[in-house]
Order: structure tokens, then C-alpha cells, then sequence
């Protein structure tokens, strides 16, 4: 795995798939995004845009999800304003991220399905941020999100 500096970006404004400046509104992030249609985190980012949420989209490969462009490389935490990080990894391939995920400190981070990890929801716990063991799609579909 690169090492975390190595992958981060700046996000110019209005690049999260909504109008507006993505430094002025809050963002979500979907760790794991994929262009794969059948995928859930592609459904996520889709669902995401088509409630007017701006969204980051970071995975393994570049690609397009609808407007979205899904980097490769993570965003400076600085000047970030993120109020959730969904995450569409593994506990095992999420551990290259936690340095990330705490620096931008967002408000809550969704575990999805399959996504569940105790080590980084102690981690965020600690940090005063708020975990979830849920399904970001249903949250989305039935207004809890």
C-alpha cells in the first residue's frame, strides 16, 4: 500500500458531483467507490448526487460514476468540511485509511454491510465521532440518512 501522503489531492470546487463549492458544504465521502453498476457503492454515490448530497468517490481504479469522477487518491483534510465517510471496504482494507479518516474528522462514518470494523469504530469513538452499523442505500431510501 502507498503511503497515505502519497495519495492525497486537492478536490477543486464544485468537483463532488452537486453545484456548489465543496469547501463550503458538507461532503460525503464513499470509500470504496466502483464504477461497476451492480456495485453497492455505486448505487450509494448515485443515490447520494440524486438527493443533491455532494459526494467524494474514492477507489482502486479512476473512473466515472454519473458526474462523478471516483480518484484514486485522497483529498488534503484540510479545509474539508465531511459529514460522513461510508465505507465500501473491508476491515482488513480499511486500515490504510484510518489516519486519513480521523485527520478529516468527520461528523459520522457508516459501516456498511460487510464494512464492520470494532478497531476503527473504537478509533472514531474515541476521536468524538459518531459510528454506524448500517446500510447507507436504506438510510438513504427511507430517510434516516
Amino acid at each position: 500500500m502507498k503511503n497515505v501522503d502519497e495519495l492525497r489531492i486537492r478536490i477543486p470546487a464544485g468537483n463532488a458531483g452537486s453545484e456548489g463549492n465543496t469547501m463550503e458544504r458538507k461532503v460525503t465521502i464513499v470509500l470504496g467507490a466502483s464504477e461497476k453498476e451492480g456495485r453497492y457503492s455505486n448505487m450509494a454515490v448515485r443515490s447520494l448526487v440524486s438527493k443533491g448530497i455532494p459526494v467524494i468517490a474514492i477507489g482502486n481504479r479512476k473512473g466515472k460514476i454519473g458526474g462523478v469522477e471516483i480518484s484514486t487518491r485522497l483529498p488534503e483534510p484540510e479545509g474539508l468540511s465531511v459529514d460522513t465517510i461510508t465505507l465500501y471496504l473491508n476491515a482488513v482494507n480499511q486500515k490504510g485509511y484510518y489516519d486519513f479518516i480521523l485527520a478529516v474528522a468527520p461528523d459520522r462514518i457508516i459501516f456498511n454491510p460487510g464494512a464492520e470494523n470494532p478497531v476503527l469504530e473504537k478509533m472514531a469513538a474515541n476521536a468524538g465521532i459518531e459510528t454506524l452499523e448500517a446500510c447507507t442505500l436504506v438510510m438513504l431510501s427511507t430517510g434516516q440518512y
